[in-house]
């Protein structure tokens, strides 16, 4: 009898470290679940702030884009016009034509300060100068640098976008690798919860360590996830 007593006794303590075990993996992995599903979403909800950053910027970009193609082609106009009245004063200064010519002077002098802006006004200074340094025709716009400025807060609107654009899809991918994690979490507690189910104690030890494994591989894998930025405050 008392053989019987200490074999009932001992597998009584058995199932109770089994129960246990099963009680604090459920509450590990509860606590476990809610965390990943948390981070999660606070992945999702910095990746839709990035995507409507990125198509506010990308709308902007595109916006600063067309006004610089307007403004350039403004300044080409006006640059056009005073290439046009320089054509006319040395010809007329060919000619002997004073009167035309103090009347052409005046109208470039005019043109320049009423319609150049301070860009085109020292990229026009630069153009006469290298022309007269190579002996050839020098446009303002054959300054790179000056070009691209009519277009370099446009380009940093676009980059900007894109920025934000890679670092919402970055959110995204990491708000789905949470997601996996809560997904596996979900399994260990379907697991856990039907370990009671099963009369035959190497069943439930089995089930028990799929269980377990399962819990690391989950949280060994949430751990290489970087956490969402902002997240505390």
């Amino acid at each position: 009898m008392s053989s019987e007593k200490q074999e009932v006794v001992s597998t009584k303590k058995q199932f109770l470290t089994l129960e246990l075990i099963v009680v604090i993996m459920l509450g590990i992995t509860a606590i476990c679940t809610a965390w990943a599903s948390w981070v999660s979403s606070v992945h999702g909800s910095n990746q839709d702030e990035s995507f409507i950053m990125s198509n506010h910027l990308s709308a902007e970009g595109n916006s600063e884009y067309n006004a610089g193609i307007q403004e350039l082609m403004m300044d080409m106009m006006i640059y056009n016009n005073v290439n046009s009245l320089f054509i006319d004063l040395h010809f007329a200064e060919m000619h002997g034509d004073t009167t035309e010519a103090e009347k052409l002077d005046w109208k470039i002098d005019e043109l320049i300060e009423g319609n150049m802006s301070a860009g085109l006004y020292d990229a026009f200074n630069w153009a006469m100068s290298e022309s007269e340094r190579r002996g050839e025709h020098v446009s303002p716009f054959d300054n790179e640098e000056f070009v691209d400025s009519y277009f370099e807060h446009a380009l940093e609107l676009l980059n900007e976008s894109e920025e934000a654009l890679a670092q919402g899809q970055l959110d995204s991918a990491h708000s789905t690798a949470f997601g996996l994690a809560t997904v596996i979490y979900a399994v260990v507690l379907f697991l856990l919860g039907i370990v009671t189910s099963f009369p035959d104690e190497r069943y439930k030890k089995i089930l028990i360590c799929v269980s377990c494994v399962a819990f690391l591989v989950a949280t060994i894998y949430m751990l290489t996830i970087p956490l969402p930025t902002g997240m505390f405050g």
